[in-house]
């Protein structure tokens, strides 16, 4: 596609939705280089498989990936398996846990399907950073570890912030930036793709190919979506994230609970409107912002499963929450003939995920039977003849029914 367009056309292409292109001629130069070599751009996109889900945050520069691809380049998805046994401490206030092999593997195992939603995986160069970082020697930790300065790692905000405040920063976390600067060596990154969070980290990508006597890569930043609570970006960790997998009501529930503010911004970095478009949707949102992320919902859950699916979803949701109706399909779960403690009850069925969340939830007034707010948390669930109805929430129903052994 690229050789039909200018490069001024490939560039506005590129640029779309982008926080920072750095250095922009850089970018030129590389465009112009790969038409007339015929070699296309190698554009990185590195994630640790910490969590075995993807959600719409991932996917704003999955979608940027996909431009480059429309455009004949090659994206290259690197698993950080290795470093995601170190844990990228960007953005973090504290050291971040470490996960064991196995976990890492388990999680990378989703991933690919996951993507797939969104590139032409076929087209994909896939690589895990253990194939060099693990066969690194003491000798090369130290060749790598002599590119940079400590004072310049210590510049980097979220370093800087816990040295102000004396909070502890590990070896292995300064020499995080380092290895994943080291996987654009390693397959010779043109472009590295990822959100604002990354900056720091692609620089030192561009000292270390430098470094080691390579042309160093472009930077590409995209925004940070913030999640469902519209304050912080959107993460597993925090509860607020919508994931791309996750079943077509469930999208459509959590996209609908995001703040009015957000709507336009989802627009815009998810569902990739332009300016004019952007312009109507401002528009209905002072006319009538509950059918504009109706719209969005809608439009969000229909791009990543099928328009019907997105139709049932909407269908469900007016149904239990415009009409006060039950959900048509609940998950059914057997409680003891003499009940169950509630908080227990909770965790069991997956509704908390520990005791704790579930004594809060109960608290907190959001736990309902049969439509009767339960709040003491040593209450004792007794489903009816009949069953009995558990909500959590706004968005989470259960039917509970009465063992019979």
């Amino acid at each position: 596609m690229a050789d039909r367009l200018s490069i001024e056309d490939e560039l506005r292409i590129i640029k779309k939705n982008v926080v920072d292109l750095l250095p922009e001629d850089e970018m030129v130069e590389k465009l112009k280089r790969s038409r007339q070599t015929g070699r296309p751009l190698r554009i990185k996109f590195g994630a640790d498989p910490t969590r075995p889900d993807l959600h719409l945050g991932h996917y704003v520069a999955l979608r940027k990936l996909k431009d480059f691809q429309d455009l004949g380049h090659k994206v290259v998805f690197i698993i950080g398996d290795f470093t995601g046994l170190i844990g990228d401490p960007s953005g973090r206030s504290k050291t971040r846990p470490r996960l064991s092999e196995e976990e890492v593997r388990e999680n990378a195992k989703t991933y690919f399907e996951q993507v797939g939603r969104v590139l032409d995986v076929e087209k994909v160069e896939i690589r895990y950073n253990s194939e060099w970082l693990g066969k690194m020697t003491a000798r090369d930790v130290i060749e790598l570890a002599a590119t940079y300065t400590v004072s310049r790692m210590l510049e980097r905000d979220d370093f800087a912030k816990r040295f102000k405040n004396e909070i502890p920063i590990y070896i292995h976390e300064i020499l995080y930036p380092l290895f994943q600067g080291y996987d654009s060596y390693a397959i010779e990154a043109d472009v590295e793709v990822g959100g604002t969070d990354q900056t720091f980290n692609f620089l030192v990508g561009r000292e270390v190919q430098k470094a080691f006597g390579q042309e160093p890569q472009v930077i590409l930043t995209v925004p940070l979506l913030e999640g469902t609570d519209g304050k912080q970006k959107m993460s597993k960790s925090l509860d607020n994230y919508i994931g791309i997998s996750e079943p077509p009501g469930e999208i459509y529930g959590k996209v609908m609970s995001i703040p009015d503010e957000l709507v336009v911004k989802y627009f815009k970095l998810v569902l990739y409107y332009d300016e004019d478009q952007l312009e109507e949707v401002r528009r209905q949102m002072e006319e009538n912002p509950r059918d504009t992320k109706a719209r969005l919902a809608y439009e969000i859950v229909k791009l990543f499963y099928s328009e019907s699916e997105a139709r049932r979803a909407a269908e469900e949701f007016d149904r239990v929450f415009r009409e006060k109706q039950l959900p048509s399909e609940m998950p059914e779960f057997y409680v003891p003939a003499e009940g169950k403690n509630i908080v227990d009850l909770l965790v069991e069925i997956g509704f908390a995920k520990s005791k704790s969340e579930g004594r809060r939830l109960v608290s907190q007034g959001g736990v309902r039977v049969d439509g009767e707010r339960v709040t003491d948390i040593e209450a004792i669930i007794v489903p009816g003849e009949n069953g009995s109805v558990l909500k959590v929430g706004k968005r989470r129903f259960a039917r509970l029914l009465r063992s019979k052994s």
